[in-house]
């Protein structure tokens, strides 16, 4: 499911256009006292015994119905499946009761770095994350990020992360050139995923992987230094 786009001026040919793919959890938000809650309290759910918690989130990124194979491979495929199903319902009512935006807030500059993006008539703006399209529709919400991104692709329609769907379906939706792209991620999934696509990637240093481990392109420390570096991968308007 796709975002209403935000008209493009024709000044610009689809040559001098260029995307930036934004993870979500990790690199837009800060969701991680969230996910390792609804992590530890689906097990609880099912009478088990919660995993340490950052092992639950160094999976965080790839679609949940693989996640709890890797985090309990011990478990059968049944108590997976009913896992997932703790995990949704424990992640929506917390999300419900705190409200997103508290929830799930923004990381320090990162509302700012969107908003300088969005009016930039040759940038355009896509999200590839590995949360479901109703978490997705929430954060817009909950953050007035409505007509921000020309592409929304979630783990409903894809293959999980780091397989290079939902990058092609952004690059399709959009137009834009893969060497026009970058995918900005925190985790080896995003880098991985942007490199199979043939996009430049870009990893922060404050999510859930450590950047010497990601092989990214490039990386920021902090979002004030983002739009210098994507204008670095991927150019200005040509």
């Amino acid at each position: 499911m796709s975002a209403t786009p935000r008209p493009i001026r024709f000044l610009w040919t689809m040559s001098n256009l260029r995307l930036v793919i934004f993870d979500v959890d990790g690199t837009l938000v800060d969701s991680a006292a969230l996910v390792a809650t609804s992590f530890s309290r689906a097990y609880e759910v099912l009478g088990l015994q919660p995993p340490p918690r950052e092992k639950a989130l160094h999976y965080v990124g790839i679609s949940l119905n693989q996640i709890f194979p890797l985090l309990s491979p011990e478990l059968d495929s049944d108590t997976h499946t009913a896992l997932a199903a703790a995990y949704r319902e424990v992640y929506h009512a917390t999300r419900l009761e705190m409200g997103d935006a508290a929830a799930a807030p923004f990381f320090p500059g990162a509302r700012a770095a969107l908003d300088e993006l969005k009016v930039q008539d040759w940038t355009l703006l896509a999200i590839a994350t590995g949360k479901a399209q109703r978490g997705v529709d929430a954060m817009v919400a909950a953050h007035g990020l409505e007509g921000y991104f020309q592409s929304q692709q979630t783990a409903d329609g894809h293959p999980s992360k780091p397989h290079p769907s939902m990058i092609f379906t952004c690059l399709a939706e959009t137009g834009v050139a893969p060497e026009r792209t970058v995918m900005i991620g925190d985790t080896t999934y995003d880098m991985d995923m942007g490199r199979s696509a043939g996009v430049r990637t870009m990893a922060v240093s404050w999510g859930h992987h450590p950047v010497d481990k990601l092989k990214a392109d490039a990386v920021v420390t902090d979002f004030a230094d983002l739009l210098p570096t994507i204008d670095q991968l991927i150019g200005p308007p040509e």
